[in-house]
C-alpha cells in the first residue's frame, strides 16, 4: 500500500514520495508534506525553470533561487514561470 501523505499544495490526502527528495531537514519536510503529484509537477516546472533561465547549478544563488520558488509552488504562491513556456495538449 502507498505511503499517504497530506499535500500542501492540493491540500488533500495523496500518495506520498517512497523516500525523501534529497537529504537534509528540507528533504524530510518535502518528504511529510509533498506528494508524489505535487513532487512530479514541480519537477518538470524546475526543469523549465533551469533551461528558460539558464540557472547553473554549481551557482549557489542559482540553487536558493530554486528553494525559494519550490516554496512558493506547493505553498500555492505566486512562483515564477518559464517565458515562453506553452503546454501541450494531452491527448
Amino acid at each position: 500500500m502507498a505511503r499517504m501523505v497530506i499535500c500542501k499544495k492540493y491540500q488533500q490526502e495523496m500518495e506520498g514520495l517512497p523516500q525523501p527528495p534529497y537529504p537534509g531537514a528540507k528533504g524530510q519536510e518535502v518528504y511529510e508534506t509533498v506528494s508524489k503529484q505535487a513532487w512530479m509537477e514541480w519537477l518538470e516546472h524546475q526543469t523549465r525553470l533551469i533551461n528558460e533561465k539558464h540557472l547553473n547549478m554549481m551557482d549557489p544563488d542559482s540553487r536558493s533561487y530554486l528553494m525559494e520558488q519550490m516554496d512558493k509552488f506547493f505553498a500555492g504562491d505566486d512562483y515564477d514561470k518559464a517565458e515562453g513556456y506553452v503546454p501541450t495538449e494531452k491527448k
